[in-house]
């Protein structure tokens, strides 16, 4: 097939080479434009020596101009930031068919993953379906369950697990397209549910919640956008951490949510609800990622405050 791909960074790559391997005409890629680090996308397409497109608005009429130009059997959005209009994407002759990380109608949204993490589900997924206007409200083609650990952290959910499996199920739903095997199942709104960015609001740690909420937000947010805490005047985000549950009253007597209690090697023990949160990697104010004793915790600082 002849395979417009529409998308950015690791998870676009990675669908450019899974289309290529399989033996597609890749007729043009769209990425968004960049603000900072080169697309990997961009960066591999323009090396296979395919068209690529970086416009503001894929609903412009230069878009729409090369799109058609492309004349695509199929177009597919691999991780897709953009507003994609209807008229975008049915000019290719099979229409357009887009990831999403959840298990639609579950976690629509940009943040589906973050949020899966945090709330402490034991099991995500992915969809493949047809975009319409509304953001992840499409007919579903096919859909994959993922377990997620009970210490999994984001970063390790999407790259280990979300990421090869989602491109090879956008692979597999192409092929049921291009069969005409593809069956469009409509999603189950009393099941929806959409949830916005996890921002600088949502990542606050709250060390008077239960150590289980806040591992979850710790995990769900690493690498981005990081839980976040202050000591003293300055903002230290926390990623690779540990639950350690209070056994008894004495455990916890005489402890304050958001103290460190102890510092065992380079890690910062933490007091909240229930237990404690072992701090091993954080970073402090706009510096890199250390142990909690380089970013000079001690015991007896208070978090939060």
């Amino acid at each position: 097939m002849r395979i417009v791909l529409i998308g950015q960074q690791a998870f676009g790559k990675a669908a450019l080479e899974a289309f290529m391997a399989r033996g597609d005409v890749i007729a043009a890629v769209f990425c968004a434009p960049e603000t900072g680090r080169p697309d990997p996308l961009r960066l591999a397409a323009e090396a296979a020596g395919v068209p690529v497109f970086m416009f503001p608005k894929l609903s412009a009429p230069e878009a729409m101009a090369a799109m058609r130009d492309a004349q695509a059997d199929l177009g597919v959005m691999a991780y897709v930031t953009q507003f994609v209009s209807q008229p975008f994407c049915k000019l290719p002759r099979l229409g357009t068919i887009q990831f999403h990380p959840s298990l639609l109608p579950l976690h629509r949204g940009a943040a589906s993953l973050n949020w899966a993490v945090i709330l402490g589900r034991t099991e995500t997924g992915f969809s493949i379906f047809r975009p319409t206007d509304g953001l992840d409200e499409g007919p579903v083609i096919l859909q994959h369950r993922i377990p997620i650990g009970r210490s999994e952290t984001l970063g390790a959910l999407y790259f280990d697990k979300v990421l090869p499996q989602g491109v090879a199920g956008l692979v597999e739903a192409a092929a049921l397209v291009e069969a005409g095997q593809a069956v469009e199942t409509t999603q189950i709104e009393d099941d929806a549910g959409y949830e916005g960015m996890v921002g600088e609001a949502e990542s606050r740690i709250t060390w008077a919640n239960h150590v289980d909420v806040t591992f979850n937000l710790i995990r769900g947010c690493n690498p981005s956008p990081g839980a976040w805490t202050m000591v003293g005047l300055d903002k230290l985000v926390v990623f690779e951490c540990e639950k350690r549950p209070a056994r008894t009253f004495a455990a916890v007597k005489g402890k304050r949510a958001g103290e460190v209690v102890a510092m065992e090697g380079g890690s910062a023990v933490i007091h909240g609800q229930g237990g404690f949160i072992v701090a091993h990697r954080v970073r402090l104010g706009r510096g890199g990622k250390v142990t909690a004793a380089e970013a000079g915790l001690l015991s007896g600082a208070m978090l939060g405050a």
